[in-house]
């Protein structure tokens, strides 16, 4: 009898369960603020407590996606790049989420009190202006909007680069007391920009 042995690529290994199982990590953290909203668990102030977790969610998000070039330089292979679109979407997703407890839940669409926050905290500035840019990067984000615009993509994409330090200034700017947290935050995006500085130079 022959032995039949059956080889897997590893580009069929990694897209067969990796993305699925991201997508439900980064799903999981939705499901739980859901069922935490409703069964009271999210403590005295609801609202705060889910703009605060969906403002973390979407940051985090953002800044591992943003460390995925990189890794696939560091390890010379392409699995990451599989996973920065899909994660991306999902900084975005939880963003909308952040912006739309802020606008709808919290200010309950109070233009002017809207107004008097985004005068009087720069937090807000930032996170708007994080906010803003995302909103072309996600909806270009299709192959389809890729092939129209061709190399305009790549430069237009560049953006996410700028809404991730507007993202972590809105995040240093808002924290009270215990800054550990949105330092590692600036300290990772520093670390980005440095390395794709240097590869930019050895490039040229």
């Amino acid at each position: 009898m022959h032995s039949i042995v059956v080889r897997i690529a590893p580009g069929v290994r990694w897209s067969s369960w990796l993305k699925p199982v991201v997508f439900v990590l980064a799903l999981t953290p939705f499901v739980y603020l859901l069922h935490a909203l409703f069964t009271g668990a999210l403590g005295p102030n609801p609202i705060e407590s889910l703009t605060d977790q969906t403002g973390t969610l979407a940051i985090r998000l953002l800044l591992i996606s943003l460390s995925l070039t990189p890794l696939r330089w560091l390890l010379k292979d392409t699995w990451p790049i599989r996973l920065r679109r899909m994660l991306g979407l999902f900084a975005f997703f939880y963003a909308v989420l952040h912006v739309s407890i802020y606008l709808f839940l919290d200010q309950q669409l109070d233009l002017a009190a809207i107004w008097e926050d985004l005068s009087e905290r720069p937090y807000i500035v930032a996170g708007t202006l994080a906010f803003l840019i995302l909103v072309p990067l996600a909806a270009t984000s299709t192959r389809k909007m890729v092939r129209r615009l061709g190399r305009r993509w790549s430069i237009l994409h560049r953006g996410v680069y700028l809404a991730g330090a507007a993202a972590v200034v809105h995040y240093v700017w808002l924290a009270k007391g215990d800054l550990l947290e949105p330092l590692v935050y600036l300290a990772l995006l520093l670390g980005l920009f440095t390395m794709r500085f240097m590869r930019l130079l050895r490039q040229t």
